[in-house]
């Protein structure tokens, strides 16, 4: 098994990310190619999970649009996602947040990680 996370480790691209969890409000950038244009489209919304480790992981994020819930599961590996920006850290206290699937209004907010400078 080791060999086998050795390759993929030496074939993987490695990518800046920030340090992003469940709760964080993110904008992901993708790519999105449309015949011969290609255009970079934003996907803003709270993360809900990260899961997997190395090539297989990935991470769901949620928004709304309107009155409807939109989730998105984006691998962190794929060359379609330009960049990933870190609007603001939530203080959630699990690493797999689904019970704010159910939440409306305000029992939908989150509270915002707050870091102090020394």
């Amino acid at each position: 098994m080791d060999l086998i996370r050795q390759i993929q480790k030496d074939l993987l691209e490695a990518k800046e990310l920030p340090t992003f969890g469940a709760g964080d409000t993110i904008i992901v950038s993708y790519k999105i190619v449309e015949g011969t244009k290609e255009r970079i489209q934003q996907f803003q919304g709270v993360v809900l999970q990260r899961r997997g480790v190395g090539n297989t992981e990935t991470f769901t994020v949620r928004k709304m649009s309107g009155n409807i819930g939109v989730e998105r599961i984006f691998p962190v590996t794929s060359p379609f996602i330009d960049k990933i920006t870190v609007v603001k850290h939530g203080a959630v206290r699990r690493a797999r947040i689904f019970y704010f699937r159910e939440r409306t209004g305000k029992s939908a907010r989150i509270r915002e990680k707050k870091h102090f400078a020394k």
